[in-house]
């Protein structure tokens, strides 16, 4: 019997997760046509429908559901075989997709995608910002090899190395009684109005502890998207916020009427690092890359 094609496969896929011929196509990088031929001819040679489709909707039949699996299993073990036959010739050349979250890939690369590109002039780092949940699901689902994230989460059983402790500091108005402080701890905190992140930022996770141990009060008609949406906020007066250090330098400059202050000896923090599937056969080059990352970041 003749065998699908790993083209043919990654189609297959890619349907089934989009559930959109469309989508598929453009995630695949080629046209609708193209791929909808590559699918017929899978079907016509594997003898089952995958697909039920019409004008409005594609589902997938019993056999395309389970069949999917598979497909997607056969392919991750490609991807560790050129990962091995990458890794022993050459460590961190080609494709690397490295997936990091919103509250550190804007402080974190600019200072350290210099230094990796120079130490490993051919890697190709292929970039993607996200939330931490989504970031992990595509991480197990294979369509990222390794996250930079705050490592204090359920990384579903992900290896972890962490590459060093990002302390929060509290941001406030420069008119507000904590700015006269050059120091903080937590009971300072206690009936302060809180500004937070909306929900699935890990920031949001780490914080709401601080707030509850501190006895801080969460603005509750308000969820920032992003950091600097909140200390737009915070400028305006509306309340205080906690963010991580490596985004004072960034943040400072965008919010000259904002001050940060440090928290005394055992402040909360969160802590920075990479994570990536225990299956990986490029374990060794992560941990090499984290290195590189960590040398940068704290140089």
């Amino acid at each position: 019997m003749e065998r699908p094609s790993i083209r043919q496969l990654e189609y297959f896929v890619a349907v089934a997760k989009h559930l959109n011929f469309r989508e598929a196509a453009a995630s695949c990088h080629v046209t609708q046509p193209a791929l909808s031929t590559q699918l017929q001819q899978l079907e016509a040679l594997l003898g089952v429908q995958l697909f039920e489709r019409d004008t409005r909707r594609v589902v997938a039949t019993a056999a395309g559901v389970s069949l999917a699996k598979e497909a997607h299993t056969i392919l991750d073990a490609t991807d560790r075989l050129l990962d091995m036959a990458r890794a022993s010739g050459k460590p961190l050349t080609g494709r690397l997709r490295l997936g990091a979250i919103p509250t550190v890939a804007p402080y974190l690369l600019p200072l350290v995608i210099q230094a990796v590109r120079k130490a490993f002039p051919e890697l190709v780092l292929l970039l993607t910002e996200d939330q931490t949940d989504r970031l992990v699901a595509q991480l197990h689902g294979g369509d990222l090899d390794v996250l930079l994230l705050a490592l204090d989460v359920d990384l579903l059983g992900a290896t972890e190395k962490q590459l060093f402790g990002d302390p929060f500091v509290l941001a406030c108005p420069k008119d507000h009684p904590l700015a006269t402080k050059e120091v903080l701890s937590e009971p300072d905190l206690d009936g302060q109005t809180v500004l937070l992140l909306e929900d699935g930022h890990c920031l949001r996770t780490h914080a709401l502890p601080i707030c509850k141990a501190s006895g801080m009060v969460e603005y509750a008609d308000f969820r920032a998207t992003s950091l600097g949406t909140l200390l737009q906020m915070v400028s305006s007066g509306i309340g205080i916020t906690l963010i991580p250090e490596m985004a004072i330098g960034q943040e400072q400059q965008r919010n000259p009427d904002v001050v940060f202050r440090p928290f005394d000896e055992g402040g909360p923090s969160r802590r920075i690092g990479l994570a990536w599937r225990k299956s990986s056969a490029r374990s060794d080059e992560f941990e090499s890359l984290g290195e590189m990352i960590q040398k940068a970041f704290l140089a």
